[in-house]
């Protein structure tokens, strides 16, 4: 009885520890989750398109239909919306350069919400 009640315990335990590594968490911030990021917003490569690089140093490409992202270029904003993650293959006919650029982007994020932190990025 004490080692089933041990046995149940560690099992319970490594549950627990399994939903908090890591690994965990990165599932969660998949493509088509939810994401937030704070950073400078800039003109992206694309017309409409926009780019932010988090505190983390990781890149992305902006687009919304719901927030005008223009009106805050060269600000500190926090957004949130739906990360579409870079694939690792590349498309054929792309230049060199252009796969380097796309590289260095984490995903593109279709922005819902957006709170500028500061009228500056200093």
């Amino acid at each position: 009885m004490n080692r089933l009640v041990r046995l149940l315990i560690a099992a319970l335990v490594s549950v627990v520890l399994g939903l908090c590594t890591p690994a965990g968490v990165a599932q969660s911030k998949s493509a088509g989750d939810k994401t937030t990021v704070t950073g400078c917003l800039q003109k992206g490569d694309e017309a409409d398109e926009f780019s932010i690089t988090g505190e983390d140093g990781k890149t992305y490409g902006l687009r919304s239909s719901a927030v005008d992202l223009s009106k805050h270029l060269g600000h500190k904003v926090t957004v949130t919306g739906t990360l579409k993650a870079e694939s690792s293959e590349k498309e054929k006919g792309e230049t060199e350069e252009h796969e380097k650029k796309e590289a260095a982007e984490a995903g593109d994020i279709r922005v819902t919400n957006l709170k500028m932190v500061s009228d500056s990025c200093k």
